[in-house]
This record gives C-alpha cells, structure tokens and sequence, in this order.
C-alpha cells in the first residue's frame, strides 16, 4: 500500500513539498493518515523535508461531530501530522440535496488551506469510482460525467490527488485491521435513502459477484472517457480561446451551431470549475438563451449560478440574495464594506487640483470627483435605483435610472448590484459612472474598488 501511494505521489506531485489531507476520519482517510505519516518519515530518514497537514470539515450533522474532531486530532497528534478542523454551517437555498451542500462546503473549506504548489489529498477508492460512474451513468451522463473522478486534477492553485483511487475497499480494509487503526463510523452511511448508499449496500456487491473484474473495468471505461474529454477540450482549446472575451464571457458569434455550440459552453463553464448542468439545462440554455431574441433578457439558473445574456455574449454569474433594502453608511477616510463581494467604497479628500470634475466611467476603480457633503447630508451607499431620475454631470435633462443603465452598458443583474451614493436623499453619484448634476466638486474622490463584472 505504501509503495503504491508513493509511487502516487512521484507521478503526480514531484514538485510538491507540502501535502493538505482531508481527514474526515472515516477508514479510508484514517488509512490515508497512516500512509502519509509513513510517507513522511521515509523521505525525512533521507533528507529531504515533507510537509503534511490534516484537515478535518466538521459539518455539524451528526450528534457525533465533536467526537469525530477530537479524534481527528488526536489520530494526528499521534503521527506527529498537524490536525486543523473547519466548521461549516450548511444552507439549502437552492433545493440541492444535503450530499451536494456537505461536497461543497467541505471542498470550500479545504480549498483555504491550499495554496500554489500544494496538493491536496482524499481518500477516494475504487469502489467509490464505481459508485460516482454509476451514479453519472444513472444521470444520463455522456463522457464527461462518466469520467468520473480523475486520479489528479487541477485545484486552486494546487493539485487534486486521489493516490487510493484505484484500490479496493477490501484491500484498504484488510491494511487498516492488519495495521490495528481504529477509526470513526459515520451512522448516515447505513441510510439507504441516499443514492451513493442503496449502490453501496445493494447494488454493487450483487455487480462484484456476478463479475469480480467489474471495478477494474469501470475503472478503465471511466479513464477512457477521461481520455476522450481531455482530446475534446485540446481539439476546441483555440476555438474556446477566440470565443472568450477579455470579461470572461462567451461570444455567441462562436457558437455557430448546436453540436459545436454547446460543446463550447461545456468547455468554458469547466475552466470555470462549476458544476456542470445536466443535458435538460445544457439544452434549456441553448434553446432559451442562445437562440431568444435580440430583446430578450433569458437566464437559466442551476445549483449557485445562473447563465445569462447581453451584448451578444455568454455571462455565467453567481446567485446572490436581493440587497435592494440594505443600506450602509460612508464616511470619510473610511472604507465602506460592501456586500457578496462587491469589494470596497471610499470616499476621500481630493489630492490634487482637477479643473474638471470626472463625467462618466472608465475602469472600476476610477475615481469620480464631488462636492464635499455639508453638515447636515449624511451619505449612505444603497443598491435599489426604482425610479430614480437622475441628471448626470454634463447631460441634458433626466433620466430614468434604467435607461441610464442601459446607456452606460450595465447588464441587467448587476443594475441592483451597483452602490448608488446618497447625500441625506438625494443620488449624488452611481460608483464607477457618473457624478449627479449639482453635486460635482474638487473636494472629494469616490472611489469603487470591486470585483463586480459580467
């Protein structure tokens, strides 16, 4: 077992010299734990200096949640490894199932321990590899999903290794109880209710016997289809190149028909590393957003995302909450946290001289220049611009914030999402736009520093 973790490990992370294990302390990682711990000290006897951490995710589902922690730490203590525990709280806002919630925040989690150069460790098996193709092929996967999970992938700025991947449950069993480790059960891997378990417990011991050779060949067809996806997306890579734009969406002039078109998007929300939509969403956007009209305004939303369309271009955007009825105070000197990202709003003293206040927006961070607010005028940022009619600096007559908006090239799902500035109840400026007619000044610079886009 130690020798095929390590020459795992030669394969696929010869540069790497620090190691994030994730620990939930279930047989399989606890064995992963041990190997590495030996790992560790095989390399450290030559010489040469290995860093392991373990991270346990505590998901706070089971009443044994502390006790698993504790153990965690303590199985890792042992080993001389580092044992750190991340406490996750899970929302369902989206209708997904509590598997999915725990993957993501889980991964999430890890993902904050892992930094360039790093590889993170989990302790999926093979059996686990026949269960995730099962569970794709249940699905209607094609190649992609039926790929199931690679031995390494890309993660963060690091790598995603799985060394036991292609080892059995018996054979981790059979090292663990020779090895005398001791390790936690989790009581929901018994319910049947979830899918991944009726296979466990149903199906794929009924597959093993009729055909012993079942997980090696699920094995092969799923590196099979690895291999095909990895050819597909090398084949498109210019195409996908030329069709990107320099704000990371997709130019529909590139999706010149269905079969190509849809591959592309494929390919583009995988860069992204998103959960890909099934074949009904990949064919919803294609049919409701791709081909709508000119005029329309289509979205498809699935899992955190939604998919939409402006300017003859592909967005794919997170879902947020609305923030329509928040408001926050700016002061001066002081930075105004905005939220779901949204970066941060100042606004400043004026450092030099300008003959001429800023009209209209450039890059996100471009400073617009205002009047200084006078005693009484207190300034909030506020994100509802409902009929709202503005005259900005230098323009004729007002206008509604909507066509404003539309003039100013702002897509729809971020006209809610833009800080409007406030002195007492009257918009003095949109961040990043234009300063109102009557509040332009030398005093003050407002200044957005945001990740806001598409």
């Amino acid at each position: 077992m130690l020798s095929h973790l390590q020459a795992c490990l030669a394969a696929y992370s010869s540069s790497s010299q620090r190691f994030v294990l994730a620990l939930s302390g279930g047989m399989d990682s606890r064995v992963l734990l041990d190997l590495m711990a030996q790992y560790q000290a095989k390399h450290q006897a030559e010489g040469q200096t290995i860093d392991v951490i373990a991270v346990h995710v505590h998901h706070g589902l089971s009443k044994n949640a502390d006790t698993w922690a504790q153990q965690c730490q303590t199985w890792s203590q042992q080993v001389g490894i580092p044992c750190v525990v991340e406490h996750v709280t899970l929302s369902n806002t989206q209708g997904e199932s509590i598997e999915q919630l725990a993957r993501h925040a889980r991964y999430q989690a890890l993902a904050k321990h892992v930094v360039a150069g790093d590889v993170l460790l989990t302790a999926q098996h093979g059996d686990d590899q026949m269960e995730t193709f099962l569970l794709a092929l249940k699905r209607g996967s094609g190649p992609a999903g039926l790929a199931a999970m690679p031995v390494c992938t890309a993660f963060g700025n690091g790598k995603h290794v799985r060394p036991l991947l292609t080892v059995s449950r018996a054979d981790i069993e059979a090292y663990a109880t020779a090895q005398k480790l001791d390790w936690v059960e989790d009581e929901s891997n018994q319910d049947t209710r979830y899918d991944r378990n009726f296979l466990r417990h149903h199906i794929t011991p009924q597959l093993a016997q009729r055909w012993p050779g079942i997980r090696k060949a699920v094995g092969r067809s799923a590196a099979l289809c690895g291999e095909q996806e990895a050819l597909l997306a090398e084949l498109l890579a210019d195409k996908l190149a030329s069709a990107l734009q320099s704000d990371g969406s997709l130019a529909l002039a590139a999706l010149t028909n269905a079969r190509l078109g849809k591959a592309l998007i494929r390919q583009w929300l995988q860069a992204q590393q998103v959960l890909m939509p099934s074949q009904a969403q990949l064919e919803q956007v294609w049919q409701s957003v791709v081909l709508a009209k000119d005029d329309a305004n289509p979205q498809v939303n699935w899992h955190h995302y939604q998919l939409r369309r402006y300017a003859q271009r592909l967005y794919l955007i997170q879902q947020w909450p609305d923030i329509q009825g928040q408001e926050f105070a700016l002061t001066l000197n002081q930075p105004c946290l905005l939220p779901q990202d949204l970066g941060q709003l100042w606004l400043t003293p004026c450092k030099e001289a300008s003959t001429e206040p800023q009209l209209a927006h450039g890059d996100e961070q471009q400073a617009l220049r205002l009047r200084q607010p006078i005693p009484q005028e207190v300034v909030t940022v506020r994100f509802d611009p409902e009929g709202v009619q503005v005259k900005p600096l230098g323009r004729v007559g007002k206008r509604k914030m909507k066509k404003l908006f539309q003039e100013y090239g702002v897509p729809s799902w971020n006209r809610r999402r833009t800080p409007l500035v406030f002195y007492g109840e009257q918009l003095a400026a949109v961040a990043g736009l234009f300063v109102v007619d009557g509040f332009a000044g030398k005093e003050c610079e407002l200044t957005w520093h945001n990740s806001l886009s598409g």
